[in-house]
């Protein structure tokens, strides 16, 4: 139960997809990173496109969540014939969202920034930033790890962003599934995500799981700052030490 839960709140993993003609286009590694926060409703629902309404979870570790901020570090991309293409690091803000009046729901990509030899990403919506990362692990002679982590972006619109955690490595909980992640530019647009991952929960306030310390995030920036005013909750924080996700495409 745990894991359907965990992987429905960082994936948008949907009940069974229907059989749709599709084409593979890219295989990853990925190390992540997930914050999800209860902001200002308005300020979410202004980046959806219109005729697409917030559906924040009733329930599970992220329960209330309106905005989710995914910090990636690609470490393998490979075209369908497995060559290489270059690993991007990247920083995605996602709302859980709904096709107003219809049973669509899933994750929605509403903003992000990324190298700008790759704006506007896949889903049209990334402006270009530096985003870096700083990930360290102390391994004690009995097992215990601790994990401190940092990340920084700096967008060429003076937006900004720094977060840092620390916390004790928890037992991953492994999952598999597929999920349709759409656009807020384009919202008739999806990608089709089959992935196997390694979920740690790190915290929430919903269950009471806390293993985090020396939490912080600073943002600012006209991209930002509507969205983290200083009423923001962080409600949750999940390692994602294993991500694997084959990418398929709609045919026309």
């Amino acid at each position: 139960m745990r894991t359907l839960v965990l992987a429905l709140l960082l994936l948008a993993v949907l009940p069974a997809i229907a059989e749709e003609k599709e084409t593979l286009y890219e295989n990853d590694l990925e190390i992540r990173t997930f914050w999800t926060f209860k902001v200002t409703d308005a300020a979410v629902q202004k980046l959806l496109p219109a005729g697409w309404e917030l559906n924040s979870p009733a329930a599970g570790p992220s329960k209330g969540f309106n905005l989710g901020l995914l910090f990636i570090n690609q470490t393998l991309a490979q075209d369908p014939e497995g060559n290489p293409r270059t690993p991007q690091n990247y920083a995605v803000l996602i709302a859980p969202a709904k096709k107003t009046g219809t049973d669509i729901a899933a994750l929605m990509v509403i903003s992000g920034f990324i190298a700008k030899e790759v704006v506007p990403g896949a889903y049209g919506v990334y402006g270009p930033a530096k985003v870096t990362g700083e990930r360290r692990q102390q391994i004690e002679a009995e097992g215990k790890a601790s994990v401190e982590e940092s990340w920084e972006v700096k967008a060429d619109d003076g937006s900004a962003l720094e977060v840092h955690v620390q916390f004790v490595r928890g037992q991953p909980t492994r999952g598999k599934g597929e999920a349709k992640i759409y656009s807020a530019a384009k919202p008739d647009f999806y990608r089709l995500y089959r992935y196997e991952q390694a979920a740690d929960l790190v915290r929430s306030t919903a269950t009471g799981v806390d293993r985090a310390s020396n939490v912080s995030i600073k943002a600012s920036g006209p991209n930002i700052s509507p969205l983290f005013d200083g009423s923001e909750q962080l409600l949750s924080i999940t390692s994602i030490p294993f991500y694997f996700r084959s990418i398929y495409l709609p045919v026309p």
